[in-house]
């Protein structure tokens, strides 16, 4: 009788629902890199058996975990970006990497919507207003600014950009973007190639294109001018595509007039000048956030590393 082929040690970066967790420890030797309290001595203890690093987008894999790992092969993100993975690293060693695009696009450009709508309607101080018995003693609620109709700029026209423009189509506003090029996707949008003319003629002004050294700060001091006191800026991609130095004191100085924001630097511990704000929508990091884009992403993960050791092509190659 032939003994049965030892399960593939995964390095876990972070925690995942029950509901992964489950199916990758009967698949996988997981190891919970997570949970060590001495990390560095962790890695040392696993490297001579790792032959995957299973993290999430925002957790990513730095250079110094790649090359502390001598048998790994792949990287398997939980998420869309990748921009905390190394990537130069795993180009130096030959380490494939995917991600989990696709599944969570839908989801991430419903929320992105939402926050405009929100935003731009007061519906957070509307509840306030109604709770705290402020309808009742002072009347109406202090009148907010439409969404239908207005014009709107789409910086990155990629898988979530085209849902976002989508959507803001059932709006009837005026829709234009920005990209590398013009899209023969898009013909019935407005191509603006520069980001500050974009925002020049947006009211609202979403940010989805993919985080990347080339992109880092693109939504910088100009572009926020450009965008202005009536403006709105709302992203819902990475913290790094915003100078959120430059965002703070234009919110802060009505040099913009708001923003809503489901990403930040340093999150979760944000900025808290953001917290003395009432002219920003604070989200915690949600829009891929249902059950139902969750199970898929987990199961694409899965399903990612369980092609690479069927040696199947990856699902989602990233590289």
């Amino acid at each position: 009788m032939t003994s049965s082929p030892e399960p593939v040690e995964i390095l876990q970066v972070g925690p995942y629902p029950d509901w992964d967790q489950g199916p990758l420890d009967a698949a996988f030797k997981m190891h919970r890199y997570f949970e060590a309290d001495d990390k560095e001595n962790y890695l040392k203890q696993v490297a001579g058996q790792v032959r995957a690093i299973a993290t999430r987008g925002e957790l990513g894999a730095t250079r110094a975990m790649i090359e502390a790992l001598p048998k790994l092969e792949v990287i398997s993100v939980y998420g869309v970006g990748y921009d905390a993975v190394d990537l130069a690293a795993c180009r130096d060693h030959g380490i494939r990497v995917t991600n989990t695009p696709d599944v969570l696009t839908k989801d991430v450009a419903d929320l992105g919507v939402a926050m405009m709508l929100v935003q731009s309607r007061g519906m957070i101080g509307a509840e306030s207003w109604v709770r705290d018995g402020s309808w009742s003693s002072k009347g109406l609620y202090p009148l907010k600014k439409r969404v239908f109709g207005k014009r709107a700029g789409v910086l990155g026209l990629g898988r979530i950009g085209f849902e976002v423009a989508k959507r803001l189509a059932g709006f009837d506003m005026d829709i234009a973007y920005s990209d590398v090029a013009a899209k023969d996707y898009a013909p019935d949008w407005t191509f603006e190639a520069d980001p500050i003319e974009l925002a020049r003629r947006s009211d609202f002004l979403f940010v989805t294109l993919a985080a990347s050294v080339q992109t880092r700060h693109i939504v910088n001091r100009d572009v926020i001018e450009a965008l202005g006191p009536e403006g709105m800026a709302i992203n819902i991609s990475r913290a790094s595509n915003i100078d959120e130095e430059a965002l703070l004191t234009a919110l802060e100085t009505g040099t913009l007039g708001s923003a809503a924001l489901d990403v930040f630097e340093g999150e979760p511990a944000l900025n808290p000048r953001f917290l003395e704000l009432d002219n920003v929508l604070l989200q915690p990091h949600h829009a891929s956030g249902t059950f139902e884009t969750r199970q898929a992403m987990g199961k694409l993960l899965r399903d990612n590393l369980t092609a690479h050791f069927n040696g199947e092509p990856l699902l989602t190659p990233v590289l």
